[in-house]
């Protein structure tokens, strides 16, 4: 790795934490924050208790 391949600090004006250059071939924070979200639908079920119970989450989830 050279030194033109290494992230560097980048100090923003205002802000309490500095950010990281990006790296080529690492993904951004929105692309990785998507690799987090489970976009994968639910298995379909018979039993409509547990379909009720999968449509309601708490407040807290959204």
């Amino acid at each position: 790795m050279t030194g033109d391949e290494r992230q560097h600090v980048e100090r923003i004006p205002g802000a309490r934490r500095a950010r990281l250059t990006r790296v080529e071939g690492t993904l951004d924070d929105s692309d990785a924050e998507a690799t987090l979200r489970d976009d994968e639908p639910e298995p379909e079920t018979t039993d409509p208790v547990v379909a009720r119970l999968r449509r309601e989450k708490p407040p807290h989830y959204s």
